[in-house]
């Protein structure tokens, strides 16, 4: 029989079990703050959660120059979803720096008193969507799942997951749900040279070998695709008059920065709204200027 002493020692190391038992196992599930208009997907020691994002950016749809557009298409789009319209998920694919996250992040702050929310979600996570689905299917939002720089690679399994949500598998696709995806490629994977030896030829017609149309159909359940392109040497300082504008400088200041604002387009390569915006900081802040009360791109 065991003593006194022993049985008290056999309990303590039970309660030094529990305390890292406690550290280990993932915290209960926590329930949303659904006051909040944008949120990120996270998980955490194994379990996924709705993380509310503070300081949302403040982006608006007028501060998006030279993409009216793509910008007047998914502005309707998005309209029909927050008034209750059939709507589709949009694929925004094209050139980097040109605009295509800060329209989802300027739309939100067009609709978010609407009732519009947007949830963010790493393409890592996206195998948790049909999780994230179920947690938002009863709510009276109106929510946009928003996945940044999409791509991916052979036989990742968010692929499916995201395939399975826009066809909406087995379950119905949600009226509440829509899925907006940004990308530098159109089709979302890597096509290979060596797939075109694939292609089969059919009385008179070329049809694609089944790695190719694997790789397209993803994009296709996409019902609305935009394209961004690169910025001519006009749209680009369009772009940066904006900014610096909104900065407080005035049109003598501006016209003065012209040289110097084509002379860092060259030096980073490339002529789009993000390069734009970041010589708008650049300038303002080594002239002593206000910086604006929203982010840019």
């Amino acid at each position: 029989m065991a003593s006194a002493d022993g049985f008290e020692g056999l309990i303590a190391r039970a309660h030094a079990l529990f305390d890292r038992l406690e550290h280990i196992l993932p915290p209960p599930p926590v329930e949303p703050d659904w006051k909040a208009i944008a949120f990120r997907w996270r998980r955490i020691n194994g379990r996924g959660r709705l993380e509310t994002v503070a300081h949302p950016h403040r982006l608006r749809l007028a501060d998006l120059r030279d993409i009216d557009v793509q910008k007047a298409r998914i502005k309707a789009n998005t309209k029909q979803f927050v008034e209750g319209r059939p709507a589709n998920n949009a694929l925004l694919t094209g050139a980097r720096g040109t605009g295509k996250s800060s329209l989802v992040k300027a739309l939100l702050n067009e609709y978010a008193k609407k009732g519009l929310r947007l949830i963010e979600v790493d393409r890592d996570d996206l195998t948790d969507l049909p999780d994230i689905t179920d947690l938002i299917a009863k709510r009276p939002e109106r929510f946009i799942i928003y996945c940044d720089d999409l791509s991916f690679e052979s036989g990742e399994p968010g692929y499916k997951a995201l395939k399975s949500i826009l066809d909406g598998s087995v379950s119905a696709v949600l009226d509440n749900v829509l899925i907006y995806a940004t990308s530098n490629r159109r089709h979302l994977m890597p096509e290979y040279f060596s797939e075109n030896s694939e292609a089969r030829h059919v009385d008179g017609e070329v049809h694609p070998g089944e790695a190719i149309e694997e790789k397209v159909s993803l994009s296709e359940r996409f019902g609305l695709w935009l394209s961004f392109y690169p910025f001519d040497q006009d749209a680009y300082l369009n772009i940066v008059n904006h900014w610096l504008k909104s900065f407080g400088l005035d049109a003598d200041q501006i016209a003065a920065a012209r040289s110097a604002a084509l002379l860092w387009s060259i030096e980073r390569g490339a002529r789009s709204g993000r390069v734009a915006w970041q010589f708008a900081r650049d300038w303002a802040g080594q002239h002593a200027v206000t910086a604006p009360a929203r982010s840019g791109r």
